[in-house]
């Protein structure tokens, strides 16, 4: 029995999405195991001094964005968030670009690891707290999430200012980069013995 034959679209974004899946996947899973080690071993006010006071490791339960922004709007964040996962995914048969695949693949995973402590974490349902302990000088405490959607955003915006699209074309200044012409190659420097032999004829 012959099997039924997939639409090309389907076969473009299958290898796609696994890229996208063992970037994300990584990313949730050291956020997971970071997670968990920091409500295990940090004490609620009770942070640890990695670099003096300059860099620590302090407990927040966040019911916000990232670096604890938007704070008391976690059903609406969860929402977004999952609204960003349904576009990603349903535009990634249209990726050509590894960096456009890591980018992506970054603020997705960062996107699922927050959105698992929604789920999962308390007070309930869709509104849990997120897990944060990093702190670095004044920046509000993050986790491994935050930084890969931060990380995947800076290196997105990146590429689009530089011309690098996600359909592996380029234009703007990616494209004059390419076009720009080789230098030229130096002269052959003339053959005296074949002058000399041209005398004599």
């Amino acid at each position: 029995m012959s099997e039924t034959p997939q639409p090309a679209g389907a076969r473009k974004r299958r290898p796609v999405l696994l890229v996208l899946a063992a970037i994300a996947g990584t990313v949730v899973v050291l956020d997971i195991l970071t997670k968990t080690w920091a409500v295990e071993t940090i004490v609620p006010g009770d942070p640890i001094h990695i670099i003096g006071d300059v860099v620590t490791l302090r407990m927040v339960r966040n019911s916000g964005a990232a670096f604890s922004m938007a704070e008391g709007y976690t059903w609406v964040l969860t929402l977004i968030v999952l609204a960003v996962i349904a576009v990603i995914i349903r535009y990634s048969s249209r990726l050509r670009s590894g960096w456009w695949m890591l980018g992506l693949g970054l603020v997705l995973g960062g996107a699922l690891g927050n959105l698992v402590d929604r789920i999962f974490r308390s007070p309930g349902v869709l509104r849990g707290h997120v897990v944060d302990f990093i702190s670095v000088g004044w920046w509000p405490v993050f986790n491994i999430a935050d930084s890969a959607v931060v990380c995947g955003a800076i290196l997105l915006v990146v590429l689009s200012l530089l011309g690098f699209d996600y359909d592996g074309s380029r234009s703007g200044w990616a494209a004059r980069h390419d076009r720009e012409p080789e230098p030229a190659t130096a002269t052959e420097a003339p053959n005296p013995t074949s002058k000399e032999s041209d005398r004599d004829a």
